[in-house]
């Protein structure tokens, strides 16, 4: 019965970390840029399905390190309290988000962070002119950069999920974080698929524009409900 809790939860924190309309975003410009760079729609599926696996690796290696971080050092208790408070404060202000979207404080990208993707989007049409092989590379390597400048806008439902993780055995917790990371990725291939069968990046955009505020609600409510349960699962 815990063990089928445990991976409900997984399950459903990774579908709600999948919607962020941030992931949705930077993915549906990239794809718009290698569309125009590439020169076939074959190309740009490769490219596309390049980015998503650095995507993934990204993702879980960083996971594996914070969550083995909390094991060795000794700090896996504190680690759930901190991730079960943040999750809560964090599905506060995405659901903020779906009444008075970007007003105030918001959860987003690293400042500068748009600036310096489209800075290396450019490398990508370069690199695809002089060496189209190498392009792939640096499909790869924005996959790493985005990771990087996204997690303070889709972190918290990752975070939460370490420290609930850390409330069991160290070796259950890695096949939990690959599952986790898998469905993190599965939007991203229907982006992608969608894009290379005819879909418009403005047509995804303007749908992602239209209910950014739904995901965030989605995201927030189940943000409140994971961290409220860790704090029960303790306390009571």
């Amino acid at each position: 019965m815990v063990e089928q809790l445990t991976l409900g939860i997984i399950v459903a924190a990774a579908l709600a970390d999948s919607i962020n309309p941030c992931v949705f975003g930077v993915l549906i410009f990239l794809l718009a840029y290698m569309t125009s760079v590439f020169k076939s729609k074959a190309k740009m599926l490769i490219g596309g399905l390049v980015y998503i696996s650095s995507v993934y690796l990204t993702y879980f290696l960083i996971g594996l390190g914070v969550f083995t971080l909390a094991y060795t050092a000794g700090f896996a208790q504190p680690f759930y309290w901190i991730a079960a408070i943040l999750a809560i404060g964090a599905g506060l202000f995405e659901i903020k988000d779906y009444f008075w979207y970007g007003r105030w404080f918001s959860l987003q990208m690293i400042p500068g962070g748009a600036g310096m993707i489209k800075k290396y989007s450019n490398s990508l049409r370069k690199m695809e002119t002089k060496h189209p092989i190498l392009s792939l590379g640096i499909a790869f390597f924005l996959g790493i950069l985005v990771v990087f400048v996204e997690l303070p806008c889709t972190g918290a439902p990752y975070l939460a999920v370490l420290g609930f993780l850390t409330s069991g055995e160290y070796a259950r917790g890695i096949p939990l974080l690959l599952l986790y990371n898998l469905i993190f990725i599965l939007p991203l291939f229907v982006i992608v698929g969608l894009v290379y069968f005819g879909k418009t990046s403005n047509t995804l955009e303007k749908w992602r524009k239209e209910n950014r505020g739904l995901m965030r609600l989605g995201i927030g409510l189940f943000l409140i409900t994971l961290g409220a349960y860790m704090i029960w699962s303790i306390i009571g």
